[in-house]
């Protein structure tokens, strides 16, 4: 792409990573900065708007969640005319890292968070760890986590076997246990399905009077995916920025969850497993009324034709 000028309209995807990282940095040129941390962190912040989106993002999540393998927060940089500071690690590092350390000192101590209105950390998983981690920079941020991690702490959660090879990162220096990191927060809002044992353990170190909990039944264990997919991606984090985000809205928002077939597939599973004859019935006629969907169609027979028998 040599020559070619870039914009938010480019795709990134198909990149070799050492030209998606150029590309990456020639759109950020104008208005913000790339700069590596480390061997395998990079910061890229582009200046907007009065509110700032920090996302803590994997180059392979990029690349499999958006299809111009553009960060999460462009999004907002273009719908909302949000700033925006990515946090990209390459691979699941849980942003370990005496680089990324430093960077956050030195926006510390620059007052680079103070010359925002609002300020929202985002991250899943192992980068939720992070987002909750961080948000310790920024008091009175909001946060939005995903599935995040406490810490891989044996000591805490020996129960993780998840994740035993990474045990080796000390998750007791600085940024460490991430629930004690948002203790500063205006608000912290924690997604999990409490279905997924692990998560909802981590989910409950993260009780805090200022954090709030949506759980997200039947959703399973690739919720951002599912947020993305539903588009509702975009309106959870405007509401987390408008501290509007409270259970009647939540509520509201996963109403389009009866018409996303992972939801309503799970819901089926958990129905069956229960031997709620019934009610898989009148799920399956439901769905099978609004959309094409061959597996309920299937099983809604079964049901008949047990009954007939």
């Amino acid at each position: 792409m040599a020559g070619e000028a870039l914009s938010f309209d480019t795709s990134l995807a198909e990149m070799e990573k050492a030209d998606w990282l150029a590309a990456l940095a020639s759109l950020c040129e104008d208005d913000g900065y790339l700069e590596r941390l480390g061997k395998r962190h990079v910061a890229a912040f582009i200046e907007a708007g009065t509110t700032l989106l920090v996302t803590f993002e994997t180059l392979q999540g990029i690349h499999a969640l958006s299809p111009k393998a553009q960060p999460l927060g462009w999004r907002m940089i273009q719908a909302e005319g949000w700033s925006h500071l990515c946090i990209a690690s390459d691979g699941d590092t849980w942003f370990r890292d005496r680089a990324v350390f430093g960077y956050f000192d030195r926006l510390v101590d620059d007052g680079f968070f103070d010359e925002f209105e609002t300020v929202i950390f985002y991250g899943a998983g192992p980068c939720g760890y992070a987002a909750a981690a961080y948000a310790v920079a920024s008091p009175g941020a909001r946060v939005v986590v995903v599935q995040p991690q406490a810490t891989l702490d044996p000591r805490i959660t020996e129960w993780d076997d998840r994740f035993s090879d990474m045990r080796r990162l000390d998750f007791t220096a600085r940024y460490g246990y991430a629930p004690d990191m948002i203790d500063g927060a205006e608000r912290a809002h924690v997604l999990y399905d409490p279905a997924q044992q692990l998560d909802a353990m981590h989910a409950a170190l993260f009780t805090r009077p200022n954090v709030v909990k949506h759980r997200l039944r039947f959703m399973g264990d690739a919720i951002q995916t599912d947020l993305l997919e539903m588009d509702i991606f975009d309106a959870l984090l405007k509401a987390a920025a408008n501290d509007t985000l409270d259970e009647w809205l939540f509520s509201k928002l996963l109403r389009s969850r009866r018409n996303h077939s992972p939801y309503l597939r799970n819901l089926m599973t958990a129905l069956d497993s229960q031997g709620r004859d019934s009610l898989v019935r009148a799920l399956a006629q439901n769905v099978t009324a609004r959309m094409k969907a061959p597996r309920f169609a299937r099983r809604l027979a079964e049901l008949n034709e047990a009954q007939d028998d």
